[in-house]
């Protein structure tokens, strides 16, 4: 694929964002309205809309999304068929367990895998991509872990609103947090 077109199928930031987390604001809105199963279904119905317009817009689906709406689908499906929470609770445990196993797999083949998902968006030396996958691969096991936690000991209500409203603030300064190994290990300052 020529640089051109590539750039041609790059998505606004702000449409990327809203495409990835507009899923779980339709989750947070539909179960504080209608409670988790209706909450659950309109999650499905979004993060599906969500992946078509990534895929129409760009002709390809980044492996994360992907893996989430998969498990969404699946775990999302077996909440509302069994009327049981407890599938769609599980679900983030899942896949943060999912990537972590994913990254820490590729560390330990030397190959690390966030080299493939950011390539363009960061230039880092091999050793840089390798310390950038165990970290996040270890941020990965915190955020099952603290689903399990908050899950099993608060309410409904109390978990959906922490997946959007704490998770999110978690992750994006667990992401600035790691600005100083993006620049110790840029490849561009060797």
């Amino acid at each position: 694929m020529t640089k051109a077109l590539d750039q041609s199928r790059a998505v606004n930031p702000l449409l990327k964002l809203a495409l990835e987390l507009g899923p779980l604001v339709v989750f947070f809105v539909a179960n504080s309205r209608g409670g988790l199963f209706v909450g659950t279904g309109a999650f499905m119905v979004a993060t599906v809309v969500a992946l078509s317009i990534s895929w129409a817009l760009t002709r390809r689906i980044p492996i994360m999304p992907l893996v989430s709406g998969a498990v969404v689908l699946v775990f999302g499906g077996l909440t509302l068929a069994l009327q049981d929470e407890l599938f769609i609770k599980l679900k983030p445990t899942i896949v943060n367990l999912l990537f972590a196993g994913a990254l820490f797999g590729g560390v330990a083949f030397n190959k690390p895998l966030l080299a493939i998902v950011f390539d363009q968006a960061f230039d880092l030396t091999h050793q840089g991509w390798m310390k950038l996958s165990t970290r996040w691969a270890w941020f990965f096991v915190f955020l099952a872990v603290v689903n399990e936690v908050v899950w099993r000991t608060q309410t409904t209500d109390f978990w959906v609103a922490f997946k959007v409203w704490g998770i999110m603030p978690i992750t994006l300064i667990f992401a600035m947090a790691q600005a100083p190994l993006l620049q110790r290990y840029s490849a561009a300052a060797e």
